[in-house]
């Protein structure tokens, strides 16, 4: 049965790329294009010590890192970051670059891993949290009805985007001004059409000065 669905797997991560901009979930997962920026070079660098697979006990909690997970009912597949283990109780977390914000994309990927443990195994998970790299502080996430329900809802939404292959319209908004992909989505100019003749006016103009 899994193997049968495998080509309907969803990436715990496109759940947050989906939530930023659908155009940017089709571009990195359809089209698989992905451009470093600051932005990602730093988010790489906050990951890097996560990354590798360690199982370790703390003062706290045991912790496991780089730990795969996968949900049959959703049929996600991805990887924590770091889980803790208080008890039997787990507790993903998280790692992004920056300071402390409230983005509701980011709560959604911890929310996935959460139902992914409590399908693996067999426990509930009522909460998790994002840790902010540059401030090196916790954003607790309560997995409360609605948050899992979103979850649900974009994991179909995911789905049913990959599956018609086809990108979404440019949006040239603010969010545009943080993204890798700009220079491949060009969202000026799909929703202008119009700077495309003037840009090719202004390359002709330039030449002519030199």
């Amino acid at each position: 049965m899994w193997q049968d669905e495998e080509r309907d797997l969803v990436m715990i991560s496109a759940l947050e790329h989906y939530s930023y901009c659908p155009r940017q979930c089709a571009l990195i997962h359809i089209e698989q294009t992905f451009t470093d920026n600051i932005h990602t070079l730093r988010g790489s660098l906050a990951h890097e010590r996560v990354d590798q697979p360690i199982v370790r006990q703390e003062d706290f909690a045991r912790v496991e890192r780089g730990l795969p997970l996968w949900s049959r009912t959703l049929g996600l597949v991805g990887r924590a970051d770091v889980v803790e283990f208080h008890g039997e109780t787990p507790y993903p977390v998280e790692y992004k670059k920056g300071r402390r914000r409230t983005w509701q994309y980011e709560a959604l990927q911890v929310c996935a891993q959460a139902l992914c443990l409590e399908e693996m195994l067999g426990v509930a998970v009522p909460c998790g949290a994002i840790y902010y790299c540059s401030s090196r502080t916790r954003r607790e996430v309560i997995f409360d009805q609605a948050l899992r329900a979103t979850v649900v809802q974009t994991t179909e939404a995911v789905r049913t985007l990959l599956s018609g292959q086809r990108l979404p319209a440019a949006v040239n908004d603010q969010r545009c001004s943080q993204c890798s992909l700009i220079d491949t989505c060009l969202p000026d100019v799909v929703v202008r059409p119009s700077r495309i003749d003037h840009y090719q006016a202004t390359l002709f103009t330039i030449g002519e000065e030199e």
